[in-house]
């Protein structure tokens, strides 16, 4: 039994709406947790006497495109409902290249391709000819490896798909009235005939305001 009309499950516009959303918003969270957490384990080995010290880089340090393309794609998430056409797919393209940018730091950062500057993990002195070594982390950088692809699914499907879906509701935009647009009198109802009682009545109310109620 098929549903009434206006009861029934949303269009598909809406879904692919509801799911471009989502995915944006979801990339964006993991982009930035995945920024605030350790990337990899950096061990600066100096010069005899001084001793090794060994600091996390976080994805923030090793790759700081990763928390501002988290936060890109969280304000995409409400761009996409804001705007409509050709804004809409400026919108889609901005996503899918800040998922590209995701996904290629993850990818750095799996294969232990990062660049470590010094001054990101440490403000020792006395470094000299310091020996530095990275053992990369896998989860942090897999996850914004993962939110870099959803990032480039969510933005195709916005350039794609984007045009067709609806914007958002006008249920509360206000209605302007033309200016010099008079207002529709109100329709006057059927006068009720005059009976005795009335007469009566208008008679004493005129004796009341001192007018004469036989003129």
């Amino acid at each position: 039994m098929s549903a009434p009309a206006g009861t029934g499950a949303p269009a598909p516009g809406r879904r692919e709406l509801t799911v471009a959303v989502l995915a944006c918003a979801a990339a964006g969270g993991l982009a930035l947790t995945s920024s605030s957490s350790p990337w990899a384990e950096v061990t600066i080995t100096r010069q005899p006497p001084l001793p090794s010290t060994v600091e996390a880089l976080t994805g923030g340090q090793a790759a700081p495109l990763v928390g501002a393309c988290g936060l890109l794609l969280l304000a995409a998430a409400l761009a996409v409902i804001a705007v409509r056409g050709a804004g809409r797919v400026v919108v889609g393209l901005l996503v899918a290249v800040a998922g590209g940018v995701l996904a290629w730091s993850g990818l750095r950062g799996l294969t232990g391709r990062l660049g470590v500057d010094l001054a990101d993990v440490t403000s020792s002195v006395g470094l000299g000819d310091a020996q530095v070594t990275t053992d990369a982390a896998v989860t942090w950088p897999l996850l914004a490896l993962l939110a870099g692809v959803l990032g480039v699914l969510a933005g195709v499907l916005v350039v794609l798909r984007g045009r067709r879906w609806p914007g958002m509701s006008r249920r509360y935009e206000r209605t302007t009235v033309p200016t010099g647009a008079a207002a529709a009198p109100a329709p006057a109802g059927r006068a009720r005939p005059e009976t005795p009682e009335d007469r009566h009545q208008a008679a004493w109310k005129a004796l009341d305001r001192g007018d004469d109620p036989t003129v």
